[in-house]
């Protein structure tokens, strides 16, 4: 090679190099990640009609060969504990899980806090004041953004009487739930006034406990916009700032999926 040729080639070289190397940190370097999902157990809450999660043991010592081996199964409603709800829940041609993309699935989140107003009312319902409240504070929601609400109630886990309003199991227990969701007011102003890929809280529903149409769910849906429900831990996340991954076991045809959400705050 000659000296000239070397003299670009070598600058060239470190140039690409150092492209490539930020092109795969970004988003999300400079950070750590935070679990926003809530363990499956025995402990872990589910809608009353639902099947709660089980983990039998198949195998659980050293084999004849001398090896240690452990596996389990497990069975569980797609709808409890930290899960998605994929828009065909409630949109008959709404988007299954696994025609959801990882794109849709991850981005940049904001956190909206109505935990003091909850806390006072165990049906309170996120309102469009809320959110105007909190871009009048931090700014418009950015286009493709992931909007969270913290309504406190994580805290509450797994106290099924403390977080649901009743520890009730089967039909009659459903008129017994109290907890906050998000307004349909509000999740029709979203949809109409802002781009969004996702919504979450830390709650088992986005429609409130005493919700008998689930208007929000109809709302968001209708839009191919999943919910991701029973969050934990969205107090350790700022307001705006974070990188969400939320990413759901791949069921085809499924209407909602046990989920694994995580941010990376910087």
């Amino acid at each position: 090679m000659n000296t000239k040729l070397s003299l670009f080639v070598v600058p060239f070289a470190v140039l690409v190099t150092i492209s490539l190397s930020n092109a795969f940190a970004a988003p999300v370097q400079h950070g750590k990640w935070i679990d926003l999902t809530h363990p499956f157990s025995e402990k872990t809450l589910y809608w009353p009609t639902a099947k709660s999660f089980t983990l039998e043991q198949e195998f659980h010592a050293h084999t004849d060969k001398g090896y240690f081996y452990a596996a389990n199964r497990y069975s569980a409603s797609e709808h409890g504990g930290t899960h998605i709800d994929s828009p065909i829940h409630f949109s008959e041609k709404g988007k299954t899980v696994d025609q959801l993309s990882l794109d849709q699935l991850s981005g940049d989140a904001i956190v909206i806090d109505v935990a003091r107003k909850a806390a006072t009312n165990r049906d309170y319902q996120i309102s469009v004041s809320d959110i105007k409240a909190f871009e009048a504070k931090y700014g418009r929601i950015p286009k493709d953004a992931i909007v969270l609400f913290r309504t406190g109630y994580a805290k509450r886990w797994p106290d099924a009487k403390s977080y649901l309003g009743t520890a009730e199991r089967g039909q009659d227990a459903v008129a017994k739930l109290h907890f906050p969701g998000l307004h349909p007011d509000a999740a029709r102003w979203l949809v109409k006034n802002r781009t969004i890929k996702a919504v979450g809280l830390d709650t088992a529903s986005i429609d409130y406990g005493q919700s008998k149409l689930f208007e929000s769910h109809q709302v968001l849906m209708a839009k191919n916009i999943p919910a991701f429900e029973n969050v934990a831990s969205l107090d350790k996340l700022p307001p705006t700032g974070s990188y969400i991954a939320a990413f759901p076991m791949k069921i085809q045809g499924g209407s909602g999926s046990p989920l694994r959400i995580a941010a990376m705050v910087k």
